[in-house]
């Protein structure tokens, strides 16, 4: 009995220590700071997270693959320009000087974030490019489209609807909380229950399982490169209504804050273990380590270093995991 609980604690310590992590930094926050106990902290925190849980859901996608995507922060903060770009009155596409319809900037911003996400796709399936250099790639391409369209200066017009999604209440509940919750439910729902989600898991665990088993492993892997793209685009249109502004750089740091969400969470970096829950659970622990920091008089500086070694331990957890896996036969 003794040596089955054991065995089960190590098989499931990948899940099992993200929640340990969260219980203990609710429980410490909680007790040192009496602001950080209230429901109005905790739609704080919410919102705080709402933008990064859109780009991890599509993230999660890309590691359950075994691959990487450094690329989601730059496409945010290009397709969240694109969309202001395309409203804006001196847009270059607006040939009459006419602003476009709200539905035409957004459904443009969509096709442009999709056709990077196509560039990823393409430049690691067809060329065979390692994904964390096509990524990297991508992401000074997307650096490069948002210097060209902003020139450096700072754009606030963006579709109503935009507007109403990324930085209105329904219900009194900010409609971006509502939309990360959507996008995640979906994508979970996807990997869960959809011959899809069971081809993603079965790559990420044995690729060459997966090729012998008729899987078109390259159309898989080509598909979550596009869903990680169009995530990080919605992402980024939301997070511009949201900020209030579309400017260069915006994104920037949502992209460790995205990759730490998945592997804090438990995810694995090698593939094939972990979801969208364990995505959310690595979001709330993010989400309240930077809130609850606020909360206590701490060196600004100070609260980096400890996201940093947080983020160090849960790497520590996720290599230790998937080597007591190999070590088990699992």
């Amino acid at each position: 009995m003794e040596h089955s609980v054991r065995a089960l604690l190590r098989s499931q310590m990948r899940n099992i220590a993200p929640f340990i992590t969260l219980i203990a930094l609710v429980l410490f926050f909680g007790a040192v700071s009496p602001s950080f106990r209230t429901l109005d902290n905790l739609g704080n925190i919410m919102s705080q997270i709402a933008v990064t849980g859109i780009i991890a859901a599509g993230l999660t996608f890309v590691i359950l693959c075994a691959e990487i995507d450094l690329s989601v922060a730059g496409i945010a903060n290009a397709t969240g320009i694109a969309v202001a770009y395309f409203t804006l009155q001196e847009s270059y596409v607006n040939i009459a000087n006419v602003p476009l319809p709200g539905w035409a900037a957004i459904l443009l911003a969509l096709l442009a974030c999709t056709a990077l996400g196509l560039v990823n796709a393409a430049g690691v399936t067809l060329i065979g490019i390692p994904s964390f250099i096509m990524t990297l790639a991508m992401m000074q391409i997307a650096a490069g489209i948002c210097a060209l369209l902003v020139r450096g200066q700072i754009a606030y017009k963006v579709p109503d609807l935009v507007t109403t999604l990324g930085a209105s209440r329904l219900g009194g509940i900010p409609t971006i909380i509502l939309v990360a919750a959507t996008v995640l439910l979906l994508s979970h729902l996807v990997l869960t229950w959809t011959r899809f989600g069971r081809y993603v898991y079965l790559v990420g665990s044995n690729r060459e399982a997966a090729e012998n088993s008729g899987v078109n492993v390259k159309l898989v892997l080509g598909a979550v490169m596009v869903i990680s793209a169009v995530c990080s685009g919605i992402a980024g249109m939301l997070g511009v209504a949201h900020f209030g502004s579309a400017q260069q750089n915006e994104f920037d740091t949502y992209l460790l804050d995205a990759i730490a969400a998945v592997v804090v969470g438990g995810t694995s970096l090698f593939g094939g273990r972990g979801g969208i829950g364990n995505t959310i659970v690595g979001l709330f622990v993010l989400g309240v380590l930077n809130n609850g920091l606020d909360h206590v008089n701490i060196d600004s500086f100070l609260k980096i270093l400890i996201r940093g070694l947080i983020l160090l331990i849960a790497l520590i957890i996720n290599v230790y995991a998937q080597r007591l896996r190999e070590t088990a036969g699992d």
